[in-house]
């Protein structure tokens, strides 16, 4: 299969795009993780405020996944 250039670097993009996202949630969500740990050792009432936050960097693979989206089906590609 032979792909042409701006293809290919549509793919690309759209990688990159993805990983950013997934770079990004892996990094926000370890240190929430490490720290709300230690909010539920010490007060485990507090286990669902924790994963509220645990959650919330969550949107960046979201954000990240639409981002890949909208450049694989060129939507904003005139």
């Amino acid at each position: 299969m032979v792909v042409d250039t701006p293809t290919a670097l549509t793919y690309i993009a759209a990688a990159i795009a993805m990983a950013g996202g997934l770079i990004a949630t892996g990094i926000a969500q370890s240190g929430i993780g490490a720290a709300g740990m230690g909010v539920v050792a010490e007060k485990p009432e507090r286990q669902g405020t924790v994963l509220f936050f645990l959650v919330i960097p969550e949107t960046l693979f979201i954000f990240g996944f639409v981002v890949a989206l909208i450049i694989m089906l060129g939507i904003l590609h005139p």
